[in-house]
């Protein structure tokens, strides 16, 4: 986290420029998303912190839950504020980038101090394995209205029925996890200590919370004029920045343990990042729109069908030897910014 903390210098700028001074809308943009990345490490780290004062049981649920906490934030504003593509272009971002940008970055940094990267196959076949099947069921509809013959027939409630089905997968899920397999994540897994007693772990939650919310809802009310005068559409900004700024702490995370030689830690990470986007946050965000009465629905575009599958696919590849180095890192890598500009210019 030390390496990020001087971003937060840009917190009060960005108040400044949103709140008193009435800023260009791209100035605002910019540093309210750069002061989301200290926060969410906070954020990160709280709960990190949080999970191994408890139980193995409650630490498993905060992590968990909380995981992609700042991203859900961001989302939740603009989802409030009517962005739908934004929203649903961070769904496809987060997945696409925690496969191919953070798993990417980690084994290419990785492999380039180690020569070849090692990690367990059945554990890795297994968060494949859950992977593939949420990213399957969360394209279903989009895949849907591709090939119906006459797709203005397929209603909304299609995706509200998937997403319920992903909430009871996700719940059972932490049941597996938690009581019947008692898979430990965090920072108990990495058999880290706390750096923060409980009481100031709660506190810095708490705080790091409430700093996302005022950051969030400063870029989120400046997206649309920032996007327009930096030539951006809603699409690549959901799919690109949004992902980058709430998943900060995640992606220095798991760069940090493939740099430690634990690739299975930079493996869970990024896999169970996607799990968590898939079974939880999506269709959070589906009910979430129907209490504020918006219609958003899982029909992705094409592109976006087409990068999930891709990634998916080439992450199961990746995984299937149990073992890694830089040049699989840098095809993902590739893979990714070959996507990104296909976004840029959609």
């Amino acid at each position: 986290m030390r390496y990020v903390s001087w971003l937060f210098v840009f917190a009060p700028v960005a108040a400044a420029l949103g709140w008193w001074l009435h800023g260009p809308a791209t100035w605002v943009f910019v540093t309210s998303a750069l002061a989301i990345i200290p926060l969410s490490a906070v954020l990160g780290r709280a709960t990190e912190d949080l999970a191994t004062h408890t139980s193995a049981t409650i630490g498993g649920l905060l992590n968990a839950t909380l995981g992609n906490a700042a991203e859900l934030i961001i989302t939740v504003l603009a989802l409030r504020a009517g962005l739908i593509d934004l929203v649903k272009a961070s769904i496809i971002g987060s997945i696409v980038g925690n496969l191919l940008l953070v798993l990417g970055a980690s084994l290419f940094a990785g492999g380039m101090k180690h020569r070849t990267l090692r990690f367990g196959v059945q554990a890795a076949s297994e968060a494949a394995s859950m992977m593939t099947l949420s990213m399957a069921a969360l394209v279903i509809p989009a895949v849907l209205v591709l090939t119906h013959p006459r797709p203005a027939v397929i209603p909304l409630d299609l995706s509200v029925a998937v997403a319920a089905v992903l909430i009871v997968t996700y719940c059972a899920s932490l049941v597996f996890t938690l009581r019947t397999h008692t898979l430990l994540t965090g920072a108990r897994a990495n058999g880290e200590e706390a750096h923060w007693p409980l009481r100031q772990a709660g506190a810095a939650l708490l705080l790091a919370t409430v700093g996302i919310a005022l950051m969030s809802e400063l870029m989120v009310g400046a997206t649309e004029e920032a996007a327009a005068a930096l030539g951006l559409s809603q699409l690549f900004v959901g799919i690109i920045v949004v992902p980058i700024v709430g998943n900060a702490a995640e992606h220095a995370s798991a760069l940090w343990m493939a740099l430690r030689n634990k690739a299975d830690l930079a493996f869970a990470i990024s896999i169970g990042s996607c799990t968590q986007i898939a079974l939880f946050v999506a269709p959070v965000l589906i009910f979430l729109a129907l209490a504020f009465g918006r219609r958003m629905d899982f029909v992705f575009t094409p592109l976006e069908v087409v990068a999930v599958g891709a990634a998916t696919a080439i992450v199961n590849v990746v995984a299937h030897d149990g073992e890694s180095n830089w040049f699989e890192g840098a095809q993902l890598l590739a893979v990714y910014l070959i996507l990104a500009a296909a976004f840029f210019y959609y």
